[in-house]
């Protein structure tokens, strides 16, 4: 069973949908035990940092995903849940997040002579830097649905796991041994955004 975590913000429905749609076993769920009880684990959310991180700690959740990320679990953070895994955000003043990756959490900063809108809304290619397992039979520069004005810059570049350009080149994707994250939304991202989902159970599946 897959885990999708509840922490009251966020499309959780929307996830299911797409994991319930390719044949997954998931579940909706703020209860620790059946997190830990979990073959796997998916972090969505769409919101403010501090809020996020305020919820997961008042849902006792915050040390129960740590942990179990830490025992090699398969874990995939969706636009908000990859932001989280950095150890701090810069939105509304700074805000510690789970610290799974060193890095930071900022905001697109553009001259005004680039008159880009933020949020970063929409459509945008993806190109692999070092391309994750969930991602085999994903073409390099798919189209991927964004809505975020945050995006993450890790310490690690090793965990970089793709590039995208709006503005400037910033990091939509990440990856380490057992933990995917996207700043994009595979649930809102028609085929190629299933087939990622559907990947990831198969990943769940083996490990």
């Amino acid at each position: 069973m897959i885990a999708i975590v509840d922490y009251g913000m966020g499309n959780i429905r929307s996830v299911e949908k797409g994991f319930l749609k390719i044949g997954a076993d998931a579940q909706i769920t703020s209860d620790p035990k059946t997190i830990e009880g979990s073959a796997g684990i998916v972090l969505p959310g769409v919101g403010a940092f501090r809020d996020c991180m305020a919820n997961l700690g008042k849902l006792e959740l915050i040390d129960t995903l740590i942990k179990e990320i830490q025992k090699g679990k398969p874990f995939f953070g969706i636009c908000l849940g990859l932001q989280l895994l950095f150890s701090e955000s810069e939105e509304f003043g700074k805000c510690m997040g789970m610290d799974i990756f060193k890095g930071k959490v900022i905001r697109f900063d553009f001259k005004d002579s680039q008159k880009l809108k933020i949020p970063h809304m929409g459509w945008n290619t993806v190109r692999f830097v070092n391309r994750p397992p969930i991602f085999e039979g994903i073409p390099d520069n798919s189209y991927f649905y964004f809505v975020h004005s945050y995006h993450v810059v890790p310490e690690d570049k090793s965990i970089i796991a793709g590039v995208t350009n709006y503005g400037m080149d910033f990091v939509p994707m990440v990856w380490k041994d057992n933990v995917f994250a996207t700043q994009f939304h595979p649930e809102k991202s028609q085929e190629l955004g299933l087939k990622i989902l559907k990947n990831f159970s198969s990943f769940v599946d083996k490990a």
